[in-house]
């Protein structure tokens, strides 16, 4: 919990929460919202897991999005296996809270990342706004070789548009899927904000929207 004290600094690996060798609670069988399997399979789909603050918000705007299949939200990047909310809220576990967004061929994963870059501000390190924490980074986790691309094409595009606004440097990372799993969390983050519509919803985007990349 470094940042009780200053900066918010990342855990190491031997530092870490032990976690546990399998999951501590159930996950929901459908999406509240768009009645889809939450855990798959999902043919003829591709996954792309995105971090952006607080998850209840974000998860929320990207279910509304046409072409997205089924979203859910879960713990990735960190060392603890099958965290729970509030060993990740320690910031003992290294995870970030991430939306895993599954969507059909109507949508391309540029346009997709466009919306995540409009959706929060990418410059502010391990905080949004006043949610701070490892845990708020900005990461994109990916599956496919075109998705790391569209993402390193669209952060360059995002990133001269917001240092043409005086922002500071972007801060989001970009790292394989394959190499940081996605842990589901508990039941009750699931479309959090259907189950609660006047649940916590903070906004942190910048007003920029993400340019087409060159």
């Amino acid at each position: 919990m470094g940042w009780l004290f200053g900066t918010p600094t990342m855990v190491s690996a031997d530092k870490a929460l032990p976690g546990r060798a399998a999951p501590a609670f159930p996950v929901p069988d459908r999406h509240r919202v768009l009645g889809t399997s939450l855990t798959g399979p999902w043919p003829g789909t591709e996954v792309i897991y995105l971090a952006m603050g607080c998850f209840w918000g974000a998860e929320k705007e990207m279910w509304q999005l046409p072409g997205v299949v089924a979203t859910a939200v879960g713990y990735q990047g960190g060392h603890t296996p099958h965290p729970t909310y509030e060993e990740v809220c320690t910031g003992r576990t290294g995870h970030a809270e991430t939306v895993m967004v599954v969507y059909d061929s109507t949508l391309t994963a540029t346009d997709l990342l466009r919306r995540f870059w409009a959706l929060h501000d990418p410059t502010q390190g391990f905080r949004q706004g006043n949610d701070v924490g490892t845990q708020y980074r900005s990461v994109v986790f990916t599956t496919t070789e075109a998705q790391r691309a569209a993402a390193l094409a669209t952060r360059t595009a995002f990133a001269r548009e917001l240092a043409a606004h005086g922002f500071g440097a972007v801060t989001t990372e970009i790292r394989p899927a394959a190499a940081a799993e996605f842990f589901y969390a508990e039941g009750y983050h699931q479309q959090y904000l259907d189950a609660n519509p006047a649940g916590y919803c903070p906004v942190h985007a910048t007003g920029l929207v993400c340019p087409a990349p060159s």
